[in-house]
């Protein structure tokens, strides 16, 4: 070929159209497409496939994440009535639990009642049994002081043969 090129006549060298330098380059053009037209087409199927599959994947990690995203917004959307939930829940317990210690508080205050009124009751009883055992004993002691008071010889004698003849009855 180069050969044809360099018998054609001077008109073919016209300064800067050299038109052997293009037919040069298709040859080599036509030569290298020939030679590479197979690896090329294999590696640029090969890209475009691995290009559809990381699209395919994009595709399926943004579908993943849309999903993971509404879920999340699904959860966030119960989160304010889960709180609302939650509060009216420890406001209910919060109120059965100060209604259960006022009871509790209660059932102490008349148990306590109950017991001070018992030991009210046992401290009177106390009381009255002291009392009475020491008016007894004055009752005694002044019934004593005043028998001794009173109590001359010829009414003693007169009192202890009344006894004796007393005594003396009961046996017979």
């Amino acid at each position: 070929m180069i050969l044809f090129a360099l018998s054609l006549d001077n008109w073919m060298n016209y300064p800067g159209l050299e038109l052997w330098k293009f037919i040069n380059l298709a040859i080599f053009l036509s030569a290298a497409i020939f030679v590479l037209k197979q690896p090329l087409a294999n590696a640029l199927r090969a890209r475009r496939e691995r290009i559809v599959q990381e699209l395919l994947k994009a595709k399926e990690d943004k579908e993943a994440a849309t999903r993971r995203l509404s879920e999340a917004e699904d959860l966030l959307s119960h989160v304010d009535g889960d709180v609302k939930a939650i509060r009216e829940q420890t406001v209910e317990e919060a109120k059965s639990e100060r209604e259960r210690l006022a009871q509790l508080t209660q059932m102490e205050i008349e148990k306590l009642e109950g017991q001070g009124k018992r030991q009210v009751d046992i401290a009177r009883r106390v009381a009255r049994k002291g009392l009475r055992e020491f008016l007894a004993r004055r009752s005694v002691e002044l019934a004593s002081a005043t028998v001794n008071e009173r109590m001359r010889p010829d009414v003693d004698e007169r009192l202890i043969g009344f006894s004796i003849t007393e005594l003396r009855r009961g046996r017979s």
